[in-house]
């Protein structure tokens, strides 16, 4: 699909990443509605691009955000799931300091699982009602999974939801087969983003000199993936990871 057909929903799109998804489809002539739990993060974004808070977690939200960028766009025919929290930390461990051991927390599993995963389910289920109400032509799903889901440690929640999301790329795509829509997903590597620049610079340089190019990937080399699930129509159920050479292993 052309990006200039496009009709596009882009969640988390106050920064990081979304935000450069949502900029590059609006400056490629695509219709484009950004909802965030940032209010204020959306306003940087295009003036042509149609701008809503959006709670994925909120099954209500996700759906009204679906009918609003139904009207405000004039129709519907893609989506990127993008919003994405981290509450890192291992299921459990002994304090090399004091000796007091501690857990994940459950709010720190949930609170991952309800944005990153039941999030995205909400906004795919809502997309896919309305192709099917509207009868679409043709549509697409883009998840962004992460090449963590091949295992981390330290991020149970986080693997456990983009692995899902991997997996349930196959899975929708199947489904929605019969309504013309295509899914696809692009799972980063370490990107610079918002998220990664808090990291601890031990790690983070530690991350960096496993990446075989050498350096930390930018929301652009993403957006050339992603640019490709949305205009290659024979692409469909698979995800392609971006991670300049990387292995979680």
């Amino acid at each position: 699909m052309q990006l200039d057909q496009l009709k596009i929903i882009v969640t988390g799109a106050g920064r990081g990443m979304g935000a450069h998804f949502a900029t590059q489809l609006a400056n490629a002539g695509a219709k484009v509605a950004a909802g965030d739990v940032d209010v204020e993060g959306l306003e940087s974004l295009p003036a042509t691009v149609a701008k809503r808070k959006l709670d994925v977690t909120d099954e209500t939200d996700c759906d009204a955000f679906v009918q609003w960028a139904q009207d405000e766009l004039g129709g519907v025919n893609g989506l990127i799931n993008n919003a994405g929290i981290i509450r890192d930390g291992l299921l459990a461990k002994r304090s090399r300091k004091t000796g007091e051991l501690s857990t994940m927390s459950t709010e720190a599993w949930n609170s991952v699982l309800a944005v990153n995963l039941t999030g995205a389910m909400f906004m795919t289920r809502a997309f896919a009602l309305n192709a099917l109400q509207t009868e679409i032509a043709s549509g697409v799903v883009v998840n962004i999974s992460s090449i963590s889901r091949h295992g981390s440690r330290g991020q149970s929640n986080y693997v456990a939801t983009k692995a899902a999301l991997a997996a349930n790329t196959v899975t929708w795509s199947r489904e929605f087969a019969p309504m013309r829509v295509r899914v696809g997903a692009v799972a980063p590597g370490m990107i610079e983003t918002p998220m990664t620049q808090g990291m601890n610079q031990k790690a983070r340089d530690t991350l960096v000199a496993g990446i075989p190019v050498g350096r930390i990937g930018t929301p652009q080399d993403i957006w050339c993936a992603v640019r490709f699930v949305l205009e290659c129509e024979y692409f469909n159920g698979r995800t392609i990871d971006v991670d300049g050479g990387a292995s979680m292993g």
